[in-house]
């Protein structure tokens, strides 16, 4: 990864959290160097006093900038959007950028809350909105041939429903294949769950 030429940012992520991920993946896209600090869920290590000081909530992702600290996942792509201009995670073209807020808002709202608890329904009824949504704009990825913030929310709902949900997928043939133009992506890849430093071993093989 590229030096930012300023402090080291520093990622505390969780390595199966998928609004980690995205930020991830912004992060290798736009050749960001940073310090992954990883915040054990399973353990509360969310719940430190420390870790509370930056985001009271005790949610993961926050990155720290220096002396700024952003937590939410949306937030953290907007200042990196802002603050590091390469490679642009939104079109300039406004009917895509609304795409890319809208398929964004689409993940947040209605598939990632629920797959978190496997309401099954509902991810599969999210999907197919994303379906529908995408289907005159999709080019290579979701919104052209660039890609941009809408890919960033995607993948990581579509590998949580693959991996751990084992939804059938091919109800679902444009994100089906946005899923094989994502994996020839080293952004992408080395942004996955099981690639991540406090990734268990069983997980390369999950």
């Amino acid at each position: 990864m590229a030096e930012s030429g300023e402090s080291k940012l520093k990622l505390y992520s969780y390595w199966r959290s998928s609004c980690s991920q995205r930020v991830r993946i912004a992060l290798n896209l736009k050749g960001l160097d940073y310090e992954y600090i990883p915040v054990n869920l399973l353990k509360g290590e969310q719940k430190n006093p420390d870790f509370l000081k930056l985001n009271p909530l005790g949610y993961v992702p926050a990155l720290v900038d220096g002396e700024i600290v952003i937590a939410d996942s949306f937030a953290i792509l907007m200042y990196l959007e802002e603050k590091y201009p390469q490679h642009p995670l939104l079109p300039s073209d406004l009917q895509k950028k609304a795409l890319n807020h809208q398929a964004s808002n689409v993940v947040c709202s209605n598939i990632q809350p629920l797959q978190n608890i496997a309401v099954l329904s509902h991810i599969n009824k999210g999907f197919a909105a994303l379906e529908k949504l995408l289907k005159d704009c999709a080019g290579k990825y979701a919104t052209g041939d660039e890609v941009s913030m809408a890919d960033l929310f995607i993948e990581p709902q579509i590998l949580g429903a693959i991996k751990r949900f084992n939804i059938d997928m091919t109800q679902f043939p444009l994100l089906s294949r946005l899923h094989e133009a994502y994996s020839e992506l080293p952004a992408f890849q080395n942004a996955m769950p099981e690639n991540q430093p406090d990734a268990p071993p069983s997980s390369v093989t999950s």
